[in-house]
């Protein structure tokens, strides 16, 4: 069913474009319901599609070593798209897009979005300022995973995941947060049970609750305010003054930590 030219996609990047600019995809963007866990790009398939997260849904593209291990290199939820939003959509043989948190997302074949591209200046203009970010978002965390300590790390990928689902509590297994920073699932809990103690966070069972996002902001690495403020510059139209307007209300807000 295509989406209708007034409606909210749950995007907001789509919910960006004008209404004559999302007209040149509209009839082309496929919802699809995912759940935790899916693989939903591959290098196998070709040219990768774009995909839209919508809502709280949440992908990530990994990447998978020799050994069987794999670590987060980027993630996308409703702010934005993953897949075939640069060049010509091709992953490398190690990386596929991984369902983080589950729900709807939006499908469109990249050469629908290339179309649109070549039709429309302002269309080119907002996704090249997306994939501007997108790229910033990858070199970021690459240096972020080589030389912050573990502490760090895990404070600013609950950071992104919370700015991307809203609400406090974070519907995240240890095993999947293990998986994302490439560390051991024994030695997250261990890290998580020390910041649990200075009172940042709960985990629990299948969830992990900010306590204090404020102090998490404080405790955590640069990377997360670098790259929300990046996005905010370069993408005024989807980003405002705090980062991703949030997928649920979220009475939290505190400022952003810039230090190092």
């Amino acid at each position: 069913m295509p989406i209708e030219p007034a409606a909210s996609t749950g995007n907001l990047l789509l919910d960006a474009l004008s209404g004559s600019d999302r007209a040149l995809i509209e009839r082309d963007l496929e919802p699809v319901t995912v759940a935790r866990g899916d693989t939903i790009l591959t290098a196998e398939s070709g040219a990768s599609p774009v995909i839209f997260p919508c809502d709280q849904a949440v992908v990530a593209l990994v990447v998978a070593t020799h050994d069987g291990r794999m670590a987060e290199t980027a993630s996308v939820g409703h702010d934005g798209a993953v897949g075939g939003i640069i060049g010509q959509g091709r992953l490398p043989n190690a990386v596929s897009g991984l369902v983080q948190v589950g729900g709807r997302v939006l499908r469109l074949d990249a050469d629908r979005l290339r179309e649109a591209e070549r039709r429309s200046a302002t269309f080119r203009d907002l996704f090249a300022r997306y994939a501007d970010c997108f790229l910033a978002q990858l070199l970021l965390i690459g240096a972020c995973n080589a030389v912050h300590p573990i502490e760090q790390r895990c404070l600013r990928w609950l950071l992104t995941l919370q700015d991307r689902t809203g609400g406090d509590t974070l519907p995240v297994t240890h095993e999947l947060m293990a998986a994302m920073l490439g560390v051991q699932r024994t030695y997250l809990t261990r890290i998580l049970r020390v910041l649990q103690e200075q009172g940042l966070l709960r985990a629990e069972r299948g969830r992990i609750t900010i306590v204090d996002r404020r102090a998490v902001s404080a405790a955590a690495c640069a990377c997360h305010a670098r790259v929300r403020l990046h996005c905010e510059a370069v993408l005024g139209a989807v980003y405002g003054p705090d980062g991703p307007r949030r997928a649920a209300p979220d009475a939290d807000a505190g400022p952003v930590s810039r230090t190092a």
